[in-house]
Parts: C-alpha cells; structure tokens; sequence
C-alpha cells in the first residue's frame, strides 16, 4: 500500500473508495454551487449554464481534433493562475475602499479563460497520445479535474453574467 499523508493519494486508485470519494466530493461541489446559484436570478443561472455547456462542448471537440498540444503548457497555465490569484488578491485589498464594477468584470473574464485553457488541458490529459498524458489508473483524478474546471467557468460566467435575486 502507497504511504502518504494525504488521503487522496492513498485512496485514489484504489477501485471502491476512488468512486466513494468522487461521489462524495462531487455531491459537495454540487451543494456548494447550488448555494452560490441561490444568490442569483434564475434566468441568469440558466443561461450561464448553457454558454458553460456550449464552451465545454466546443473545447472537449477542440480538444480531441487538434494538433495543438496542450499538456506541454504547464508553465504557462502556471503564471496565468498566478494572475488570476495575484488580482484576486488585489481586489481583495481593493474592495473595502471603492467598488470598481469593471474590475469585477476583468477578474471573471480573465478566470473564465484561464479555466477553459485548463479544460484543454486537462481533457488532453485524460484522452491521452500527446506529450503527456495520465495513465489509465489515474480516470477518477482526471474526471476530478475535468468537473473542477467546469464548476470554476460555470462561477465566474456567473459572476460574469449573473444579476443578483431582489
């Protein structure tokens, strides 16, 4: 048995718990988003869910038929979550002094990107036959990450695009 300190490393590919823990993470997140979808008008949760599914769709196809190798890019997609967290940050500190609406505006923009750059990347990672590639034991991992990038672009479309409930 592999020894770590971490949970996720030790069960994760092992074949019970690997799906137990999915489905528990996966109803979690799905709570969690469901609670921030609360706070918006519904109109507005329903259309930020088609344009996620819509550029899941055109990015898994992308994905699949390009030469374009995505899973070489690490340093890229890298430096572009450290400015997502870096102006994250800075709205953070820059909030309780003046709203600045179109920050808001640039901060979801740029975090929608960044996570759909990380869908290619990962939906590469998953299908194989490129540079690098997860192996087969590695399927919930990849799934994980695969429904973690969609949760992400489907919050900051809604940041995005969400007006809030009156």
């Amino acid at each position: 048995m592999v020894k770590s300190n971490s949970c996720h490393f030790l069960y994760r590919r092992y074949f019970p718990w690997n799906l137990i823990l999915l489905t528990i993470f996966t109803l979690s997140m799905a709570y969690v988003t469901g609670m921030i979808a609360s706070y918006y008008d519904t109109k507005s949760v329903i259309l930020c869910l088609g344009i996620t599914a819509l550029v899941c769709l055109a990015v898994t196809l992308f994905s699949f038929q390009t030469k374009v190798d995505f899973t070489s890019c690490h340093g890229l997609l890298f430096t572009l979550v450290m400015v997502l967290l870096f102006s994250g940050l800075f709205l953070v500190v820059l909030i309780p002094f003046q709203y600045m609406p179109w920050l808001h505006v640039i901060y979801a923009v740029l975090g929608a990107i960044v996570f759909t750059l990380f869908l290619a990347f990962d939906t590469q990672m998953l299908i194989g036959n490129r540079r690098n590639a997860l192996s087969p034991e590695e399927y919930i991992f990849g799934a994980l990450n695969i429904y973690l990038d969609i949760i992400y672009i489907f919050t900051f479309l809604l940041q995005l695009f969400g007006t809030s409930q009156n």
